[in-house]
């Protein structure tokens, strides 16, 4: 069964076993987190479909945090021609992975 779930303000399409990355979560890692917040249900072939008005009632996915980490640096340059006006930074953005371990 595919879920699509909505989780930290981001919608996700999830089945059990997949392993996503979202933005931090603040959790430590080997613990639990349980989203309610299920949009919709669908089956292995896709025939039958349970959608919620907002959330479909009881349905709950769980996750597993497998690590915090960093993200891939995004580089940002600034000029101004003529100038010799250069400004060259960069930001990681903070990552939690995710593992499905239990969906209902």
């Amino acid at each position: 069964m595919y879920f699509v779930v909505e989780f930290a303000g981001h919608q996700y399409k999830v089945k059990k076993g997949d392993v996503l990355t979202v933005n931090n979560q603040n959790v430590e890692e080997s613990k639990t987190i349980k989203c309610d917040k299920v949009l919709a249900k669908f089956s292995e072939d896709g025939k039958t479909v349970e959608l919620g008005a907002p959330y479909v009632e009881g349905s709950e996915v769980t996750f597993k945090v497998v690590s915090n980490q960093k993200g891939k640096k995004v580089r940002v340059f600034k000029m101004k021609p003529k100038k010799r006006y250069r400004i060259n930074s960069g930001a990681r953005q903070h990552e939690t992975t995710l593992e499905v371990t239990a969906c209902k």
